[in-house]
Protein backbone atom coordinates (compact mmCIF):
# COMPACT_ATOMS: atom_id res chain seq x y z
CA UNK A 1 0.00 0.00 0.00
CA UNK A 2 2.34 2.48 0.86
CA UNK A 3 4.47 1.57 -2.54
CA UNK A 4 1.04 2.33 -4.67
CA UNK A 5 0.91 5.78 -2.67
CA UNK A 6 4.53 6.83 -2.95
CA UNK A 7 4.17 5.90 -7.13
CA UNK A 8 0.94 7.74 -6.79
CA UNK A 9 2.43 10.78 -5.27
CA UNK A 10 5.42 10.74 -7.66
CA UNK A 11 3.01 10.80 -10.66
CA UNK A 12 1.12 13.47 -9.14
CA UNK A 13 4.11 15.78 -8.50
CA UNK A 14 5.72 15.26 -12.20
CA UNK A 15 2.00 15.67 -13.76
CA UNK A 16 1.92 19.02 -11.27
CA UNK A 17 5.54 20.40 -12.57
CA UNK A 18 4.93 19.02 -15.86
CA UNK A 19 4.60 22.03 -17.93
CA UNK A 20 3.43 21.76 -21.66
CA UNK A 21 5.12 23.44 -24.77
CA UNK A 22 3.08 25.29 -27.32
CA UNK A 23 4.03 25.83 -31.01
CA UNK A 24 2.87 28.40 -33.35
CA UNK A 25 2.90 27.17 -36.64
CA UNK A 26 1.90 28.37 -40.24
CA UNK A 27 3.58 32.48 -39.27
CA UNK A 28 5.52 34.60 -41.27
CA UNK A 29 8.61 34.86 -38.69
CA UNK A 30 11.28 37.13 -38.76
CA UNK A 31 13.55 37.83 -35.61
CA UNK A 32 17.43 39.41 -35.69
CA UNK A 33 20.16 37.25 -33.80
CA UNK A 34 22.69 38.17 -31.54
CA UNK A 35 25.07 39.24 -34.43
CA UNK A 36 21.78 41.33 -36.04
CA UNK A 37 21.52 39.33 -38.84
CA UNK A 38 17.85 39.39 -39.84
CA UNK A 39 16.64 35.44 -39.31
CA UNK A 40 13.28 34.31 -41.05
CA UNK A 41 11.23 31.36 -39.62
CA UNK A 42 8.33 29.62 -39.95
CA UNK A 43 7.09 28.71 -36.49
CA UNK A 44 8.12 29.17 -33.19
CA UNK A 45 8.26 26.58 -29.78
CA UNK A 46 8.36 28.36 -26.42
CA UNK A 47 7.54 26.63 -22.67
CA UNK A 48 6.46 28.66 -20.38
CA UNK A 49 8.04 32.24 -20.64
CA UNK A 50 11.23 31.06 -22.48
CA UNK A 51 11.59 29.83 -26.52
CA UNK A 52 12.92 26.44 -27.03
CA UNK A 53 13.35 27.00 -31.20
CA UNK A 54 12.73 28.63 -33.88
CA UNK A 55 11.74 26.31 -37.40
CA UNK A 56 12.70 27.41 -40.90
CA UNK A 57 10.65 25.70 -43.70
CA UNK A 58 12.82 22.81 -43.81
CA UNK A 59 12.38 21.40 -40.21
CA UNK A 60 10.08 19.27 -39.25
CA UNK A 61 7.62 20.71 -36.74
CA UNK A 62 6.20 18.37 -33.60
CA UNK A 63 3.05 17.04 -33.44
CA UNK A 64 2.71 15.50 -30.23
CA UNK A 65 2.79 16.52 -26.72
CA UNK A 66 2.10 19.94 -27.15
CA UNK A 67 -0.20 22.41 -27.71
CA UNK A 68 -0.46 24.05 -31.32
CA UNK A 69 -1.59 27.12 -32.49
CA UNK A 70 -2.39 28.56 -36.34
CA UNK A 71 -0.40 31.16 -36.52
CA UNK A 72 -2.83 31.92 -39.99
CA UNK A 73 -0.21 32.97 -41.96
CA UNK A 74 0.70 36.11 -40.13
CA UNK A 75 3.73 38.15 -39.80
CA UNK A 76 5.35 37.29 -36.14
CA UNK A 77 8.05 39.28 -34.61
CA UNK A 78 9.83 40.00 -31.19
CA UNK A 79 8.00 42.40 -29.05
CA UNK A 80 8.92 45.78 -29.62
CA UNK A 81 10.45 47.69 -27.22
CA UNK A 82 9.55 51.61 -26.48
CA UNK A 83 13.75 52.80 -25.07
CA UNK A 84 11.94 56.36 -24.13
CA UNK A 85 8.32 56.84 -22.60
CA UNK A 86 6.64 57.96 -19.39
CA UNK A 87 4.39 55.42 -18.69
CA UNK A 88 2.57 57.28 -15.98
CA UNK A 89 1.74 60.15 -17.61
CA UNK A 90 0.58 58.45 -20.74
CA UNK A 91 -1.88 56.51 -18.57
CA UNK A 92 -2.86 59.65 -16.99
CA UNK A 93 -3.10 61.26 -20.33
CA UNK A 94 -5.37 58.77 -21.63
CA UNK A 95 -7.97 59.64 -18.74
CA UNK A 96 -7.40 63.93 -19.63
CA UNK A 97 -7.97 66.17 -22.27
CA UNK A 98 -6.55 64.94 -25.55
CA UNK A 99 -5.57 68.24 -27.14
CA UNK A 100 -2.90 65.91 -29.73
CA UNK A 101 -3.39 67.21 -32.94
CA UNK A 102 -5.84 70.30 -32.49
CA UNK A 103 -5.45 72.60 -35.35
CA UNK A 104 -6.24 75.64 -33.24
CA UNK A 105 -6.50 77.39 -30.29
CA UNK A 106 -10.08 77.17 -30.43
CA UNK A 107 -10.70 73.78 -31.30
CA UNK A 108 -8.26 73.07 -28.22
CA UNK A 109 -10.63 75.14 -25.60
CA UNK A 110 -13.59 72.91 -27.58
CA UNK A 111 -12.15 69.64 -26.66
CA UNK A 112 -11.46 71.41 -22.95
CA UNK A 113 -15.42 72.48 -22.92
CA UNK A 114 -16.49 68.63 -23.88
CA UNK A 115 -14.48 66.97 -21.75
CA UNK A 116 -15.49 68.97 -19.14
CA UNK A 117 -18.67 67.81 -19.67
CA UNK A 118 -18.31 64.12 -19.03
CA UNK A 119 -16.03 64.50 -16.08
CA UNK A 120 -17.94 67.20 -13.66
CA UNK A 121 -15.92 65.84 -10.78
CA UNK A 122 -12.57 66.74 -11.37
CA UNK A 123 -11.05 69.41 -9.30
CA UNK A 124 -8.40 70.03 -11.98
CA UNK A 125 -9.32 70.25 -15.29
CA UNK A 126 -5.60 69.16 -16.96
CA UNK A 127 -5.10 67.96 -20.35
CA UNK A 128 -1.68 67.32 -23.16
CA UNK A 129 -0.62 67.41 -26.49
CA UNK A 130 -0.85 71.13 -27.94
CA UNK A 131 1.07 72.45 -30.83
CA UNK A 132 0.74 76.12 -31.56
CA UNK A 133 2.95 75.52 -34.64
CA UNK A 134 -0.34 73.20 -36.32
CA UNK A 135 -1.91 76.48 -35.81
CA UNK A 136 -2.72 78.95 -38.36
CA UNK A 137 -1.05 82.27 -36.23
CA UNK A 138 1.45 79.74 -34.92
CA UNK A 139 1.72 81.84 -31.70
CA UNK A 140 1.50 80.47 -27.77
CA UNK A 141 -2.40 80.33 -26.38
CA UNK A 142 -3.56 82.75 -23.75
CA UNK A 143 -5.25 81.96 -20.90
CA UNK A 144 -8.30 84.54 -21.62
CA UNK A 145 -9.31 81.71 -24.28
CA UNK A 146 -9.82 79.44 -21.05
CA UNK A 147 -11.37 81.65 -18.55
CA UNK A 148 -14.35 82.67 -20.40
CA UNK A 149 -14.95 78.91 -20.01
CA UNK A 150 -13.36 77.89 -16.60
CA UNK A 151 -13.56 81.21 -14.09
CA UNK A 152 -13.72 78.47 -11.23
CA UNK A 153 -11.84 75.57 -12.26
CA UNK A 154 -8.31 75.56 -12.43
CA UNK A 155 -6.45 74.25 -15.75
CA UNK A 156 -3.05 72.84 -16.56
CA UNK A 157 -2.49 72.25 -20.20
CA UNK A 158 0.75 70.88 -21.16
CA UNK A 159 2.58 71.20 -24.75
CA UNK A 160 3.20 68.40 -27.02
CA UNK A 161 6.50 68.57 -25.58
CA UNK A 162 5.49 68.23 -22.02
CA UNK A 163 6.01 71.83 -21.49
CA UNK A 164 3.57 74.96 -20.38
CA UNK A 165 0.23 76.05 -20.26
CA UNK A 166 -2.00 77.59 -17.51
CA UNK A 167 -5.35 79.96 -16.89
CA UNK A 168 -6.31 82.38 -14.70
CA UNK A 169 -7.38 80.40 -12.01
CA UNK A 170 -4.38 78.01 -11.65
CA UNK A 171 -2.46 81.25 -11.44
CA UNK A 172 -4.58 82.72 -8.84
CA UNK A 173 -3.85 79.78 -6.68
CA UNK A 174 -0.26 79.85 -7.74
CA UNK A 175 -0.17 83.19 -6.81
CA UNK A 176 1.39 84.40 -9.89
CA UNK A 177 0.74 87.97 -11.09
CA UNK A 178 2.97 90.90 -13.17
CA UNK A 179 5.14 90.98 -9.75
CA UNK A 180 6.11 87.60 -10.18
CA UNK A 181 9.91 86.81 -11.29
CA UNK A 182 10.92 83.97 -14.04
CA UNK A 183 12.80 80.91 -11.73
CA UNK A 184 16.39 79.97 -12.97
CA UNK A 185 16.56 77.67 -15.96
CA UNK A 186 12.47 78.52 -16.33
CA UNK A 187 10.50 81.82 -18.21
CA UNK A 188 6.79 83.12 -17.24
CA UNK A 189 6.03 84.68 -20.39
CA UNK A 190 4.11 88.06 -20.31
CA UNK A 191 2.31 90.29 -22.87
CA UNK A 192 3.45 93.46 -23.62
CA UNK A 193 1.60 94.96 -20.47
CA UNK A 194 3.55 92.99 -18.02
CA UNK A 195 1.10 89.99 -17.37
CA UNK A 196 1.67 86.80 -17.61
CA UNK A 197 -0.43 85.05 -20.45
CA UNK A 198 -0.40 81.70 -18.98
CA UNK A 199 2.54 80.09 -20.24
CA UNK A 200 5.48 78.48 -18.40
CA UNK A 201 8.52 77.67 -19.76
CA UNK A 202 10.53 74.53 -18.10
CA UNK A 203 11.46 75.54 -14.36
CA UNK A 204 8.70 77.72 -14.03
CA UNK A 205 5.89 75.40 -14.62
CA UNK A 206 6.73 73.82 -11.06
CA UNK A 207 5.00 76.94 -9.74
CA UNK A 208 1.46 75.40 -10.96
CA UNK A 209 2.39 71.95 -11.28
CA UNK A 210 3.06 72.08 -7.12
CA UNK A 211 -0.43 73.40 -6.57
CA UNK A 212 -1.90 70.59 -8.61
CA UNK A 213 -3.03 67.55 -6.01
CA UNK A 214 -1.07 64.50 -6.07
CA UNK A 215 -2.38 61.20 -7.25
CA UNK A 216 -3.14 58.61 -4.53
CA UNK A 217 -1.32 54.86 -4.57
CA UNK A 218 -4.55 53.62 -5.95
CA UNK A 219 -4.94 56.02 -8.93
CA UNK A 220 -1.32 56.06 -9.68
CA UNK A 221 -1.76 52.07 -9.89
CA UNK A 222 -4.67 52.07 -12.16
CA UNK A 223 -3.45 54.91 -14.58
CA UNK A 224 0.02 52.77 -14.78
CA UNK A 225 -2.20 49.06 -15.87
CA UNK A 226 -4.05 51.05 -18.28
CA UNK A 227 -1.01 52.49 -19.64
CA UNK A 228 1.00 49.32 -19.66
CA UNK A 229 -2.59 47.79 -21.76
CA UNK A 230 -2.64 49.99 -24.02
CA UNK A 231 0.95 49.83 -25.10
CA UNK A 232 0.80 46.10 -25.64
CA UNK A 233 -1.63 46.92 -27.71
CA UNK A 234 0.08 48.79 -29.56
CA UNK A 235 2.84 45.84 -30.24
CA UNK A 236 4.99 46.90 -26.88
CA UNK A 237 6.71 44.50 -24.60
CA UNK A 238 9.10 46.20 -23.22
CA UNK A 239 9.52 50.22 -22.37
CA UNK A 240 11.95 52.06 -20.41
CA UNK A 241 9.92 54.87 -18.10
CA UNK A 242 12.32 57.40 -18.72
CA UNK A 243 12.62 59.53 -14.79
CA UNK A 244 10.15 57.91 -12.24
CA UNK A 245 10.00 59.10 -8.13
CA UNK A 246 9.69 56.85 -5.65
CA UNK A 247 5.71 56.69 -5.08
CA UNK A 248 5.70 55.86 -9.29
CA UNK A 249 8.48 53.14 -7.95
CA UNK A 250 6.13 51.70 -5.39
CA UNK A 251 3.17 51.76 -7.44
CA UNK A 252 5.26 49.17 -9.89
CA UNK A 253 6.05 47.39 -6.94
CA UNK A 254 2.58 46.46 -5.64
CA UNK A 255 1.40 46.07 -9.14
CA UNK A 256 4.59 42.95 -9.21
CA UNK A 257 2.81 41.65 -5.73
CA UNK A 258 -0.49 41.27 -8.15
CA UNK A 259 1.35 39.98 -10.40
CA UNK A 260 -0.72 42.70 -12.86
CA UNK A 261 2.55 43.89 -15.09
CA UNK A 262 1.29 43.43 -18.30
CA UNK A 263 4.31 44.48 -19.93
CA UNK A 264 8.23 45.08 -18.71
CA UNK A 265 9.21 47.98 -17.19
CA UNK A 266 13.06 49.25 -17.30
CA UNK A 267 12.68 52.55 -15.26
CA UNK A 268 14.84 55.37 -14.40
CA UNK A 269 15.15 57.23 -11.41
CA UNK A 270 14.02 60.99 -11.40
CA UNK A 271 17.72 62.16 -10.42
CA UNK A 272 15.40 64.90 -8.72
CA UNK A 273 13.41 62.69 -6.32
CA UNK A 274 14.11 63.65 -2.67
CA UNK A 275 14.75 59.96 -1.91
CA UNK A 276 17.42 59.64 -4.73
CA UNK A 277 20.39 58.75 -2.30
CA UNK A 278 19.01 56.20 -0.40
CA UNK A 279 17.30 54.66 -3.62
CA UNK A 280 21.40 54.70 -5.10
CA UNK A 281 22.38 52.99 -1.91
CA UNK A 282 19.77 49.95 -2.33
CA UNK A 283 21.29 49.49 -5.52
CA UNK A 284 19.85 47.56 -8.92
CA UNK A 285 16.85 46.14 -8.69
CA UNK A 286 15.15 43.18 -10.29
CA UNK A 287 12.04 40.95 -9.79
CA UNK A 288 12.70 37.08 -10.56
CA UNK A 289 10.52 37.66 -14.10
CA UNK A 290 12.57 40.50 -14.82
CA UNK A 291 9.05 42.31 -15.74
CA UNK A 292 10.46 45.67 -13.57
CA UNK A 293 14.20 46.80 -13.33
CA UNK A 294 15.66 49.31 -12.16
CA UNK A 295 19.55 49.79 -12.89
CA UNK A 296 19.34 53.92 -14.34
CA UNK A 297 18.89 57.62 -13.36
CA UNK A 298 17.26 59.72 -15.89
CA UNK A 299 19.28 63.43 -15.84
CA UNK A 300 17.50 66.35 -17.54
CA UNK A 301 20.10 68.55 -19.13
CA UNK A 302 18.12 71.30 -21.03
CA UNK A 303 14.68 72.08 -22.38
CA UNK A 304 12.74 71.33 -25.76
CA UNK A 305 13.16 72.53 -29.05
CA UNK A 306 9.93 73.69 -29.59
CA UNK A 307 9.62 76.12 -26.76
CA UNK A 308 13.30 77.33 -27.91
CA UNK A 309 14.31 75.55 -24.20
CA UNK A 310 16.92 73.60 -25.97
CA UNK A 311 20.66 75.11 -24.92
CA UNK A 312 22.89 75.80 -28.06
CA UNK A 313 26.09 77.06 -28.51
CA UNK A 314 24.88 79.68 -30.82
CA UNK A 315 21.88 82.01 -30.80
CA UNK A 316 18.53 80.76 -32.15
CA UNK A 317 18.43 81.33 -35.79
CA UNK A 318 14.95 82.61 -35.29
CA UNK A 319 15.15 84.35 -32.16
CA UNK A 320 18.63 86.46 -31.79
CA UNK A 321 20.09 86.62 -28.54
CA UNK A 322 18.74 84.24 -26.83
CA UNK A 323 20.39 80.22 -26.61
CA UNK A 324 17.52 78.45 -24.30
CA UNK A 325 18.26 77.05 -21.59
CA UNK A 326 20.60 74.27 -18.88
CA UNK A 327 18.79 73.55 -16.32
CA UNK A 328 21.89 73.43 -14.20
CA UNK A 329 25.14 74.89 -13.74
CA UNK A 330 27.99 73.38 -14.51
CA UNK A 331 29.11 72.53 -10.84
CA UNK A 332 25.45 70.89 -10.52
CA UNK A 333 25.20 68.38 -13.13
CA UNK A 334 28.68 67.33 -12.50
CA UNK A 335 27.79 66.22 -9.24
CA UNK A 336 24.83 64.50 -10.60
CA UNK A 337 26.32 62.59 -13.26
CA UNK A 338 29.62 61.65 -10.96
CA UNK A 339 27.23 60.53 -7.98
CA UNK A 340 25.01 58.26 -10.26
CA UNK A 341 28.39 56.62 -12.11
CA UNK A 342 29.93 56.02 -8.65
CA UNK A 343 27.00 54.15 -7.25
CA UNK A 344 27.15 51.75 -10.20
CA UNK A 345 24.11 53.42 -12.64
CA UNK A 346 23.84 53.83 -15.55
CA UNK A 347 22.98 57.58 -16.56
CA UNK A 348 20.83 58.40 -19.00
CA UNK A 349 20.74 62.01 -19.68
CA UNK A 350 18.26 64.55 -22.10
CA UNK A 351 20.15 66.48 -24.11
CA UNK A 352 18.38 67.88 -27.12
CA UNK A 353 20.51 71.03 -28.20
CA UNK A 354 24.13 71.02 -29.37
CA UNK A 355 25.54 72.60 -26.56
CA UNK A 356 23.53 70.49 -23.85
CA UNK A 357 25.01 67.85 -25.70
CA UNK A 358 28.28 68.69 -26.10
CA UNK A 359 28.32 69.60 -22.24
CA UNK A 360 26.96 65.98 -21.46
CA UNK A 361 29.39 64.64 -23.99
CA UNK A 362 32.44 66.14 -21.98
CA UNK A 363 31.29 65.10 -18.64
CA UNK A 364 31.16 61.90 -19.31
CA UNK A 365 34.13 61.47 -21.03
CA UNK A 366 35.45 62.97 -17.72
CA UNK A 367 34.34 60.16 -15.79
CA UNK A 368 34.08 57.34 -17.88
CA UNK A 369 37.87 56.47 -16.83
CA UNK A 370 37.62 52.62 -17.31
CA UNK A 371 36.22 49.72 -19.09
CA UNK A 372 33.85 49.08 -15.96
CA UNK A 373 32.06 52.47 -15.94
CA UNK A 374 31.79 52.16 -20.03
CA UNK A 375 30.05 49.45 -19.44
CA UNK A 376 27.45 50.87 -17.51
CA UNK A 377 26.19 51.80 -21.07
CA UNK A 378 25.65 55.60 -20.28
CA UNK A 379 22.65 57.00 -22.71
CA UNK A 380 21.98 60.32 -23.97
CA UNK A 381 18.54 60.52 -24.19
CA UNK A 382 17.04 62.42 -27.82
CA UNK A 383 20.67 63.40 -28.73
CA UNK A 384 18.73 65.44 -31.30
CA UNK A 385 21.01 68.57 -32.45
CA UNK A 386 24.69 67.28 -32.47
CA UNK A 387 27.70 69.13 -33.31
CA UNK A 388 29.46 66.59 -36.42
CA UNK A 389 32.60 66.83 -34.26
CA UNK A 390 30.00 65.21 -31.69
CA UNK A 391 29.20 62.47 -33.29
CA UNK A 392 32.17 60.27 -33.28
CA UNK A 393 32.54 60.43 -29.24
CA UNK A 394 29.44 58.28 -29.00
CA UNK A 395 30.65 54.68 -30.24
CA UNK A 396 33.69 56.51 -28.68
CA UNK A 397 32.74 56.84 -25.37
CA UNK A 398 30.43 53.97 -25.57
CA UNK A 399 27.49 56.00 -25.20
CA UNK A 400 23.82 55.25 -25.99
CA UNK A 401 22.10 57.37 -28.64
CA UNK A 402 18.19 57.11 -27.02
CA UNK A 403 16.42 58.88 -30.26
CA UNK A 404 12.92 59.17 -31.41
CA UNK A 405 12.27 59.38 -34.71
CA UNK A 406 9.30 60.87 -34.93
CA UNK A 407 10.20 63.65 -33.20
CA UNK A 408 12.21 64.48 -36.57
CA UNK A 409 8.86 64.33 -38.62
CA UNK A 410 7.03 66.48 -36.00
CA UNK A 411 9.86 68.80 -36.12
CA UNK A 412 10.60 69.38 -39.26
CA UNK A 413 7.99 72.28 -39.82
CA UNK A 414 9.73 74.42 -37.32
CA UNK A 415 13.73 73.00 -36.77
CA UNK A 416 15.42 74.42 -40.02
CA UNK A 417 13.78 78.05 -38.77
CA UNK A 418 15.39 77.23 -35.08
CA UNK A 419 18.54 76.09 -36.40
CA UNK A 420 19.31 77.12 -39.93
CA UNK A 421 20.65 75.50 -42.56
CA UNK A 422 24.14 74.63 -41.16
CA UNK A 423 23.64 73.32 -37.81
CA UNK A 424 20.36 71.12 -39.00
CA UNK A 425 22.93 69.10 -40.72
CA UNK A 426 23.73 67.75 -37.17
CA UNK A 427 20.53 67.32 -36.09
CA UNK A 428 18.33 63.81 -36.06
CA UNK A 429 21.49 62.74 -37.34
CA UNK A 430 20.42 58.95 -37.58
CA UNK A 431 22.61 57.90 -40.57
CA UNK A 432 25.04 59.70 -39.94
CA UNK A 433 25.52 58.07 -36.28
CA UNK A 434 25.17 54.99 -37.41
CA UNK A 435 27.93 55.16 -39.90
CA UNK A 436 29.76 56.64 -36.66
CA UNK A 437 29.21 52.80 -35.39
CA UNK A 438 26.76 54.56 -32.66
CA UNK A 439 23.88 52.54 -31.01
CA UNK A 440 20.52 54.20 -31.57
CA UNK A 441 17.54 52.83 -29.64
CA UNK A 442 14.78 53.64 -30.84
CA UNK A 443 12.11 55.00 -29.05
CA UNK A 444 9.08 57.33 -28.75
CA UNK A 445 8.95 59.91 -25.31
CA UNK A 446 5.10 58.88 -25.23
CA UNK A 447 2.95 61.07 -24.25
CA UNK A 448 4.81 63.82 -26.68
CA UNK A 449 4.70 61.51 -29.36
CA UNK A 450 2.53 58.80 -30.30
CA UNK A 451 3.23 55.10 -28.71
CA UNK A 452 2.98 53.42 -31.55
CA UNK A 453 6.25 51.92 -32.73
CA UNK A 454 5.35 51.41 -36.18
CA UNK A 455 5.04 55.03 -36.65
CA UNK A 456 8.72 55.18 -35.30
CA UNK A 457 9.39 52.96 -37.87
CA UNK A 458 7.61 54.47 -41.00
CA UNK A 459 9.87 57.95 -39.92
CA UNK A 460 12.92 55.83 -39.48
CA UNK A 461 12.88 54.87 -42.84
CA UNK A 462 10.38 57.39 -44.53
CA UNK A 463 11.41 60.85 -42.84
CA UNK A 464 7.91 61.68 -44.12
CA UNK A 465 4.43 62.44 -42.19
CA UNK A 466 1.57 60.27 -42.45
CA UNK A 467 0.52 62.02 -46.06
CA UNK A 468 3.87 61.30 -47.45
CA UNK A 469 5.45 64.62 -47.09
CA UNK A 470 8.01 66.27 -47.82
CA UNK A 471 8.08 63.91 -51.36
CA UNK A 472 11.47 62.93 -50.79
CA UNK A 473 11.68 63.01 -47.23
CA UNK A 474 13.23 65.51 -44.82
CA UNK A 475 17.06 65.20 -45.13
CA UNK A 476 16.76 61.79 -46.52
CA UNK A 477 20.12 60.92 -46.71
CA UNK A 478 19.72 60.20 -42.44
CA UNK A 479 17.02 57.96 -43.14
CA UNK A 480 17.54 54.36 -42.10
CA UNK A 481 16.70 50.88 -43.86
CA UNK A 482 14.00 48.71 -42.65
CA UNK A 483 16.46 46.50 -41.17
CA UNK A 484 18.35 49.43 -38.88
CA UNK A 485 14.87 50.90 -37.78
CA UNK A 486 13.71 47.57 -36.39
CA UNK A 487 17.21 46.93 -35.09
CA UNK A 488 16.48 50.00 -33.12
CA UNK A 489 13.34 48.93 -31.32
CA UNK A 490 14.63 45.63 -30.85
CA UNK A 491 18.13 44.56 -30.18
CA UNK A 492 19.61 48.23 -29.91
CA UNK A 493 16.95 48.68 -27.42
CA UNK A 494 17.13 45.62 -25.23
CA UNK A 495 21.36 46.48 -25.23
CA UNK A 496 20.35 49.74 -23.76
CA UNK A 497 18.64 48.10 -20.71
CA UNK A 498 21.35 45.79 -20.46
CA UNK A 499 18.90 42.63 -21.55
CA UNK A 500 19.97 41.86 -24.73
CA UNK A 501 20.52 38.23 -23.26
CA UNK A 502 16.66 37.88 -22.47
CA UNK A 503 14.86 40.34 -24.86
CA UNK A 504 15.02 42.05 -27.78
CA UNK A 505 15.63 38.93 -30.09
CA UNK A 506 13.98 35.34 -30.55
CA UNK A 507 15.96 32.40 -29.44
CA UNK A 508 16.48 29.62 -27.78
CA UNK A 509 15.85 30.30 -23.61
CA UNK A 510 15.24 34.21 -24.80
CA UNK A 511 11.87 35.39 -22.97
CA UNK A 512 8.74 34.63 -24.92
CA UNK A 513 7.40 38.14 -25.81
CA UNK A 514 6.62 38.70 -29.68
CA UNK A 515 3.52 40.08 -31.50
CA UNK A 516 2.02 39.03 -34.03
CA UNK A 517 0.96 41.23 -37.31
CA UNK A 518 -1.20 41.94 -39.71
CA UNK A 519 1.46 42.80 -42.66
CA UNK A 520 4.92 41.76 -43.12
CA UNK A 521 6.99 45.14 -42.80
CA UNK A 522 10.04 43.72 -44.78
CA UNK A 523 8.31 43.40 -47.75
CA UNK A 524 5.63 46.70 -47.78
CA UNK A 525 6.01 49.79 -49.47
CA UNK A 526 7.95 52.16 -46.78
CA UNK A 527 5.32 54.68 -46.91
CA UNK A 528 2.50 52.06 -45.68
CA UNK A 529 4.67 51.07 -42.09
CA UNK A 530 2.68 53.48 -39.93
CA UNK A 531 -0.15 51.46 -40.90
CA UNK A 532 0.68 47.97 -39.44
CA UNK A 533 -2.31 46.54 -36.77
CA UNK A 534 -1.12 44.59 -33.94
CA UNK A 535 -3.55 41.01 -33.72
CA UNK A 536 -1.89 39.88 -30.61
CA UNK A 537 1.07 40.28 -28.30
CA UNK A 538 2.70 38.49 -25.95
CA UNK A 539 4.81 38.59 -22.96
CA UNK A 540 6.45 36.03 -21.46
CA UNK A 541 4.47 33.54 -23.08
CA UNK A 542 1.03 34.98 -22.21
CA UNK A 543 -1.38 36.71 -24.00
CA UNK A 544 -1.91 40.09 -23.42
CA UNK A 545 -5.62 41.13 -22.39
CA UNK A 546 -5.71 44.60 -23.40
CA UNK A 547 -9.01 45.32 -21.90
Amino acid sequence: MKKILSFLFITLVHFSTYAQSSLIKNINGYTLNDSAQLIHFVAIQFTEDKVDKLFTAKDTLPKQDIRIIDGQGKTLLPGLIDAHGHVLSYGLSLMRVNLNGAQSEQEAVQRAINFKKDNNDSKWLLGQGWNQVLWKNKQYPQAVSLDEYFKNTPVWFKRIDGHLGANAKAMQLAGIDHTSVSPDGGEIIKDANGNPTGVFIDNAMELITNNIPENSAKEMQLALVKSMKALAKFGLTSVHDAGIDTANIEAYKALVAENNMPIRINAMIDINDENLNSLLKQGHFRTPDDKFIINSVKISADGALGSRGAALIKDYSDLPHHKGLMLYNQETLTLLIKTAMDAGFQVNTHAIGDNANKIVLDQYEKYITTEKIKQMRHRIEHAQILRLQDISRFSELGVIASMQATHATSDKNMAQDRLGEERILGAYAWKKLIKAKAIIAGGSDFPVESANPFYGLHASVTRQDHQNQPESGWFPQEAMTIKQAFQTFTLNAAFAAHQENIIGTLGKNKKADFILIDQDIFNIKASELWKTQVLQTWVNGEQVNYL
